[in-house]
């Protein structure tokens, strides 16, 4: 089975603001991969790759650290069915949203 037509370029142009939504977003414990794959097409694996690209190796290895002992937020799969959000405190002033803290 050929996953290319699935995948999304990880070196595709993305704004400074794109990347920096992104990384804020992996780094998010109640932000899930499926999060990120809805707003940028980027699959989990393709977020780990971007990361390692854009962050210094220590950062990387602490973030990878992170997300795979145990954060079970990261997942969908994983997290309870408690939390039904993923917005981040400040995501009215990234988005704009006007409803979005009502």
């Amino acid at each position: 089975m050929n996953n290319a037509a699935t995948t999304v370029d990880v070196n595709k142009e993305l704004t400074e603001r794109q990347l920096d939504r992104i990384i804020e977003m992996a780094w998010e414990d109640r932000t899930p991969f499926e999060a990120i794959k809805f707003q940028f097409g980027f699959a989990e694996k393709e977020v780990i790759k971007l990361m390692r690209k854009n962050l210094k190796e220590s950062s990387f290895k602490r973030w990878r650290k992170r997300v795979n002992s145990g954060v079970s937020t990261k997942h969908l799969k994983k997290r309870s069915q408690d939390i039904t959000r993923f917005k981040c405190t400040r995501q009215r002033i990234i988005s704009s949203n006007k409803i979005s803290k009502r």
